[in-house]
């Protein structure tokens, strides 16, 4: 599903430039959930923008279902991320002056769904996750863990191929935080690819495998044994 290949994303400071991911090569098959890890500051929130369509602003070549994400213009990476993405946050990100029926819907409103399928679609995953009588609520009305299962089914509302999830957690208590991973889990046991930053080793033992960053490289993968930073980074 997901090819990375000498990925790099830096930022201009007034020292010069700042590598924030460092050669990054990542192969990800249909239907994996998988878990990054690493320290504040490792390149995990940027590596899960890159994957996401959200930064344009890297080097290195991205295949994403057959796409050359590096040779598509924003159109064309909005679209794709659109189709086939749902994104879930650790701060919810729902819009507040929307009810939870409406947050449900804007993700499916940018795509070509006529209005009566869309209402179809949504009623499906209110009954799905169990949060019909919340529909006309907003989300200054919710508990988090609410908020967090509204962000899920946001994500997931428009039938994904992929959901990145980055600390989709983080706020929530063990209870809630194992409802929605035990979520995270049929929905990958169904088809779904995963992809979740998290720094709860519970959470990551749902996934298929971990990837470690430090400092921007792929320290550790399963999948490729010699990942490991250089003994001489250079640039």
């Amino acid at each position: 599903m997901i090819q990375l290949r000498n990925i790099e994303r830096t930022y201009k400071t007034g020292a010069g430039v700042t590598y924030v991911l460092r050669r990054i090569n990542l192969d990800i098959r249909d239907g994996e959930f998988i878990t990054v890890m690493g320290p504040s500051g490792s390149g995990k929130s940027t590596l899960m923008s890159i994957l996401g369509m959200l930064d344009d602003s890297w080097a290195g070549e991205y295949n994403f279902l057959e796409h050359e994400v590096h040779k598509l213009d924003r159109k064309k990476r909005s679209e794709l991320n659109r189709k086939y993405i749902g994104f879930v946050f650790q701060s919810y990100h729902l819009l507040d002056n929307l009810t939870v029926y409406e947050n449900l819907d804007v993700p499916l409103s940018y795509r070509n769904i006529s209005r009566g399928q869309r209402a179809s679609m949504v009623a499906e995953i209110l009954d799905r996750f169990q949060i019909v009588g919340k529909k006309d609520l907003y989300p200054s009305q919710l508990s988090g863990g609410q908020q967090q299962l509204v962000g899920v089914a946001r994500a997931v509302v428009g039938n994904p191929k992929l959901i990145l999830a980055d600390e989709p957690t983080g706020n929530l208590h063990s209870s809630q935080s194992k409802e929605i991973m035990d979520l995270f889990k049929k929905l990958n046991d169904a088809g779904t690819t995963i992809i979740q930053v998290t720094h709860s080793e519970l959470n990551a033992a749902y996934g298929h495998r971990t990837i470690q960053l430090f400092d921007g490289w792929i320290t550790s993968d399963p999948a490729n044994p010699q990942a490991r930073i250089p003994a001489v980074a250079t640039p």
